[in-house]
């Protein structure tokens, strides 16, 4: 069974931390022989060894969309513009960036090939620049919802793709996956081959007519109107009726009911966010723009699932990924009550006006993942339309502004606990705005081996090209046969602006250089991490750092197209750079 791209990822990087040799235990030296010069201490090695990175102060990021009274967004706000509050507290903003959509490809390097029959240099072969992995939520959706959003994803692609596109298929339940591609024909299959597919929830309606919304308030939340409700919903659909005392039957059925719906409905709405997550890591490992787009009728979060979308919102920021939504319902309308369901009425008028009541505070709280997951993220949420077509065009384009804004806590206490957020401008008029609504702090410290992993996973998939330390990327490759070559990468690192420490006569920094490799589907091919160690002397120091430190390692790959990526960074300093290249091997 092949691996997904995301699992291959976490095992070649776990592979490197559990391979890589870790500091080795203080020793006390054996004596030199009297007279004997002291061991010389290199001023520069290079080895397959592991740093662990300091822990970064803690960041909250908020991304927001200010748009015009023609709902247009706009770019041309400051940092001065914009109030923050943290649970009613103004924040100072650490951090201000506005971001203007459109993925950036990544940049040609010089290709040298060793082999003197190939030809020496080629033009920049074209890599996509822009991923789009579109998930239907096939858990929750019923065949025709799903038939009229398969239709208009189809119509859309066939429009609208572009030879720089790449998109993918997911689903809630894991079946019919099909990952980045440009081949229409490919797509087209993945979603015809769109279904319903429940995990938990009864096919049919059931008696008790229960909800996952329903059962969470009456059991979890204690909703007095709603129990009383059922039962008497109950007594009706299991012809109670007749009995004495039909109360505590019906009660019984309820409380059962509600049990069992309230695990299989929160299993089901697992399993949605985990596939969200999925494809967030997905899109964590491409170059390019990136945007997930979920069609879904919406479900149900109650309070134990809060963290965990609040989790997918902090992934997504981080990984540079746009969620926009699509409420898969379409246009409806407030009816007095759902004719379809034939337990609306009860032994009176105003039990079937109560359900009504409540269907609509359902929808509404179904609809609520989709419209935090866009608003967090920068995103577009589009709601209660037929035209699924002209929505789908919409949601495949990022806002053409994005503002970044950034503040870190004062004495941010480790409690889990939920923080509320509110974005204002200090002269909004005729504008709009959307935001991150709120976070969890977090219930405990990392483990420093831990942080190091995640930061390292981070800032090697992050489509952003950092400058702190300048660096640039040679390649050359050797083709052994016509299916096999090697692709050597030289990094090229100029070490003037880091900040050494200062001890012994010498000058001590580290630094991690990770490469990576991506096919022309922005598929994860391999990584190599290496850290250099440097105790220069002062004597020499300034010789050092006049020139490049090169820092070279290769790979066995196929002839094809491939994007590389290198990221550097310091331990002294903290510094990061990170930059893209792009070589094809005929």
């Amino acid at each position: 069974m092949a691996l997904r791209p995301h699992i291959l990822l976490v095992l070649v990087l776990a592979r490197a931390f559990c391979q890589s040799p870790g500091p080795a235990p203080a020793a006390t030296p054996a004596p030199a022989p009297v007279g004997a010069p002291a061991p010389a201490q290199p001023e520069t090695s290079v080895k397959d060894e592991t740093a662990t990175f300091r822990s970064r102060v803690n960041l909250i990021q908020v991304p927001v969309v200010v748009r015009d009274k023609n709902g247009h967004a706009t770019g041309n706000l400051k940092i001065d513009d914009f109030v923050l509050s943290d649970n009613g507290k103004p924040q100072f903003l650490t951090k201000f960036s506005v971001e203007k959509a459109g993925g950036k490809a990544p940049a040609a390097v010089a290709v040298q090939a060793a082999d003197p029959t190939e030809p020496s240099s080629k033009a920049p072969p074209i890599l996509p620049d822009r991923f789009i992995i579109y998930l239907f939520d096939d858990v929750h959706a019923d065949f025709a919802t799903l038939v009229q959003v398969r239709d208009a994803a189809i119509n859309h692609l066939d429009a609208n793709m572009q030879e720089t596109d790449r998109a993918a298929i997911f689903t809630t339940s894991g079946q019919g996956i099909e990952d980045f591609t440009n081949n229409h024909a490919v797509l087209k299959m993945a979603l015809m081959a769109l279904r319903p597919r429940p995990i938990g929830r009864p096919a049919m309606q059931q008696c008790p007519d229960m909800t996952f919304y329903l059962a969470d308030i009456i059991q979890n939340q204690n909703n007095p109107s709603a129990l009383e409700m059922s039962i008497d919903q109950t007594i009706v659909c299991a012809n109670l009726i007749n009995l004495p005392n039909p109360r505590p039957t019906a009660e019984s059925m309820v409380r059962g009911a509600t049990g069992q719906l309230l695990a299989s409905g929160e299993h089901e709405s697992r399993v949605a966010m985990s596939v969200v997550k999925d494809a967030l890591r997905r899109l964590s490992g491409v170059a390019g723009q990136r945007m997930l787009v979920i069609a879904s009728p919406g479900f149900y979060t109650t309070s134990s699932l809060h963290s965990d979308k609040s989790d997918l919102i902090e992934r997504a920021i981080k990984a540079n990924v746009v969620i926009n939504t699509l409420d898969a319902r379409g246009l409806y309308t407030d009816a007095s009550f759902d004719a379809s369901r034939q337990t609306t009425l009860g032994t009176t008028i105003a039990t079937g006006a109560q359900y009504s009541q409540f269907l609509r505070e359902e929808a509404s709280a179904n609809a609520d993942i989709l419209a935090e997951l866009a608003y967090g993220t920068g995103g577009t949420f589009s709601q209660n339309t037929n035209d699924f077509k002209a929505a789908f065009t919409k949601l495949a384009a990022a806002p053409e502004y994005i503002y970044m804004l950034g503040f870190s806590p004062q004495n941010l206490k480790i409690d889990g606990r939920y923080h509320k957020l509110k974005v204002a401008l200090k002269n909004g008029k005729e504008l709009t705005l959307q935001a991150r609504r709120g976070y969890f702090a977090p219930k405990e410290q990392k483990n420093p081996e831990e942080t190091a992993k995640s930061e390292i996973e981070e800032a090697l998939f992050s489509r952003e090209e950092m400058r702190d330390i300048p660096v640039t990327l040679h390649t050359q490759f050797f083709k052994r046969d016509e299916a096999n070559a090697r692709l050597s990468v030289i990094n090229r690192i100029d070490l003037r602006p880091l900040h050494f420490r200062k001890a012994d006569n010498r000058n001590y920094d580290d630094l991690v250089v990770v490469t990576a490799v991506f096919d022309s589907n922005g598929r994860f091919v391999n990584a190599n991490k290496q850290s250099v160690t440097m105790r220069l002397l002062d004597d020499t120091v300034a010789k050092k750092l006049a020139a490049p430190l090169s820092v070279r390692t290769s790979f066995d790959l196929q002839p094809g197209i491939y994007a590389v990526r290198v990221v550097v960074r310091d331990t002294e300093g903290q510094l990061m750079s990170a930059a893209n290249g792009a070589v094809e091997i005929p």
